[in-house]
C-alpha cells in the first residue's frame, strides 16, 4: 500500500479517527466563519469597519472602533499560525486521497497562499489601504472553498473508495 492515494486501504479505527478529526475541525471552521459572518455581514464595508471602525459613520446602529495595533497583531498571529496547523494536517490526510494531481495540488497549496493573504489584507486594511478589503474577501472565500472541498473529499474517500485489500477495511 502506498501512503499517497491509500486512505481507502486504511485500517477501520484510521479511518474512524480521520473521519472524526475531519468533522471536528469542520465544526470549528464553520463556527469562525459564523462569527466573520456576525462581525462583517460578509461584505467589504463589513470587514473595513470590523477592522478600522465607524466612528465618522453618524448612522450606524453600532458604534465600532479601530483595533489598536496589540488587537490586530495578536488577530493576525493566531490566526496564521492555527490556520497554518490546520491545513497542514487536512493536507496530510488530503495528501491520501486519490484525486485529479491539479486539484490535489491547488487543494494543497492554495490555503497557504489565500491565508498570507487574508491577513496580511487585514494589515494593510488596518494600516488604511482601503482596497485590500477586497483581498482580503476573496482570499478568504477562497480559503473557505478550498477547506470546504477538502472536507467533502476525504469524506468521499472515506465512504466511498474503492479498497484493493478488503480484509484492512
Amino acid at each position: 500500500m502506498s501512503f499517497i492515494d491509500g486512505i481507502h486501504d486504511f485500517p477501520k479505527i484510521t479511518k474512524h479517527f480521520i473521519l472524526l478529526f475531519v468533522i471536528t475541525l469542520a465544526a470549528g471552521y464553520f463556527t469562525g466563519f459564523k462569527f466573520i459572518k456576525r462581525t462583517t455581514e460578509l461584505s467589504p464595508s463589513g470587514i473595513e469597519q470590523n477592522y478600522n471602525g465607524n466612528e465618522s459613520d453618524e448612522d450606524a446602529e453600532k458604534m465600532l472602533f479601530k483595533k489598536s495595533e496589540g488587537e490586530i497583531l495578536t488577530t493576525i498571529h493566531t490566526h496564521i499560525l492555527s490556520f497554518s496547523l490546520i491545513f497542514f494536517c487536512l493536507g496530510l490526510v488530503l495528501l491520501t486521497v486519490p484525486m485529479n494531481a491539479k486539484l490535489k495540488s491547488f487543494l494543497l497549496l492554495e490555503p497557504f497562499i489565500s491565508i498570507i493573504f487574508t491577513f496580511g489584507g487585514i494589515w494593510m486594511l488596518w494600516k488604511d489601504v482601503a482596497w485590500f478589503k477586497y483581498i482580503v474577501m476573496i482570499s478568504g472565500m477562497l480559503l473557505t472553498i478550498s477547506f470546504t472541498f477538502s472536507v467533502l473529499m476525504i469524506i468521499k474517500a472515506l465512504f466511498f473508495g474503492k479498497s484493493k485489500n478488503s480484509t484492512t477495511s
